[in-house]
Formats: structure tokens, sequence, C-alpha cells
């Protein structure tokens, strides 16, 4: 069992699954409504924790009411949050996500009104119970100095950086962690038509990896080595809210118990696809 630390957000998931994604200017009814817990980070330790590690989360609690379904569900998978900041004004980020029973995709409007975790709060960790640091590819500045901080102090702590969205600078925090995970969404809005050409773009020595849908994942070595694993497609795709998470955790597990770049590339997709037949993330292990 390791203990990981995650820093990043929580949200506040509130899901409507439809029968078939509304068009433009149409109403329909809701088959269904849940109120859960979600965010990148948080959902990426869920999974780790299922996987058997003991996992932290650092990032903003505000102590509001729509916390307290966050707070309970960590509780539930024995994720600490005694890293986490609370702040008393502000809402916990909310996502509105559509789901389509038709084809298990999600559609996902994010409201957010709170700060981001910073360096300051990040520095009072105490980062030497650890044996792997994981980010969320966001608020970038505050980033790069925490990654810079865990390089200087604790050089052999290894430590991966999801890269979800394209923010602007994100690019100056790839050659500083252990591993970089890419998502299809990042290569495709820099115009890169496959994981591959996105994953050999990069400059030397960086390890990596881009998922890419229905086609599965790549990975790359610091000898630029390429390596590709299939999906594991589920008898029916009932929900992809999640797989990115669970792909990234299932990978960062594998890693932690000395698989090979391409055995928990493998492993994580298997995982992934199994999370894409189920609803939510509970009971994936």
């Amino acid at each position: 069992m390791a203990k990981i630390v995650a820093v990043g957000i929580a949200t506040l998931d509130i899901i409507n699954t439809v029968e078939t994604y509304p068009s433009e200017d149409t109403e329909v009814r809701a088959l269904s409504q849940r109120k859960v817990r979600g965010g990148n980070a948080t959902n990426t330790l869920v999974v780790l924790s299922q996987l058997g590690h003991k996992c932290y989360w650092a990032g903003i609690l505000i102590d509001e009411a729509d916390s307290s379904i966050i707070k309970q569900e960590l509780a539930h998978f024995n994720i600490d949050s005694s890293a986490c900041r609370i702040i008393s004004s502000g809402k916990m980020p909310t996502s509105y996500i559509s789901v389509s029973q038709e084809t298990g995709s999600r559609s996902i409007v994010h409201h957010r009104d709170c700060p981001e975790f910073s360096f300051a709060d990040f520095k009072k960790i105490d980062l030497s119970q650890f044996d792997w640091v994981h980010f969320e590819g966001r608020n970038i500045e505050q980033t790069e100095l925490m990654l810079h901080y865990l390089n200087q102090h604790h050089p052999s702590l290894p430590c991966s950086l999801e890269v979800e969205k394209p923010r602007i600078g994100i690019e100056t925090l790839f050659s500083l962690p252990s591993i970089v995970l890419f998502s299809k969404d990042y290569a495709v809005a820099y115009h890169h038509k496959t994981a591959e050409e996105l994953l050999i773009s990069l400059p030397k020595e960086i390890v990596a990896s881009c998922t890419w849908g229905n086609q599965g994942a790549w990975a790359i070595n610091e000898k630029q080595q390429l390596f590709h694993s299939k999906t594991y497609d589920p008898p029916n795709v009932v929900d992809t809210l999640g797989a990115g998470d669970t792909f990234n955790a299932a990978f960062i597990d594998g890693l932690l118990n000395k698989l090979e770049l391409s055995q928990a590339l493998t492993r994580a997709c298997q995982l992934a696809g199994r999370k894409c037949g189920q609803q939510g993330l509970t009971n994936l292990i």
C-alpha cells in the first residue's frame, strides 16, 4: 500500500441522465438525477483507494451545505482531507452534467466560485510521508512552484501531472513531473491528429501517456519508445464520466507496483473500460 496525495479540486456533480442528448433549444425530461462528489483529483483518489492505497486530498473545502456530500463520500473511501484549506465564503465548484443513456457520453457545464489551492498551502504538507504526488494541470503558476519545490526538497518522490485542458502556459510544466498524463481533448486542441503525434512532439526524456477514446491509449518512455493498448469495452456502455480519472489512477497504481510502462498502460485501459460499463466509481474493483 502506498500513501498518495493529490492536489486538485472536488466538485458537486449534478448528473441528469437523459434518453438522448437534446438538440439546441429543446426540452427533454431527465430519466434520473443524482448529486455526487466529482472532480478529477478526488475521482482519481477514489479509484486509488479501491486499489488499496492510503489517499489524501489537498484542495479547497468551503464551509457550506454542498460540501457535506463531498466530505461524506471522501470519508466513505477513507480519503484524508486534513491537507485541505477550509474557507467560509464562496461555493464549492459545481458541474451540471447530462449523460446520454443512448451512448453513455457526457456533456458538462461547470461553475466555479472559490479560490485555487496555493503554493503556500502546499508547503504546509509534510511530503516526506508520501510515496506519490499527483497534480491536476490547473492553476499553472502555483502548480509550477509546487513542482519545483517538490523536485528540490524531495527529488526521489515520484509525481504525475494530469493535462486534460489546453490551459495557457501549461507546457511549462511538462518537464517537471515523473510522468505526464495527457487527454485527447488537449491533443486535439493543439491540432494533433493522433496520440502518437502528440507524444513524439514532446521534448526528449519526458515520460507520458495519452488516451484516445475508442482507439485506446499510447505511452512514450524516456527513450522515445512508443507503446499502445487497445480499449477494453464493456458489453454495454453505461457511463463514461470519470473514465479518464480511472485510467490515470490505474496507470499510477501500475507504476507504483513496478509494472513495465506497456503493462501499466494495458491495465489502465482495462479498468477504464470496466468503469464505462457501470454508473459511478463505487465498487469498481
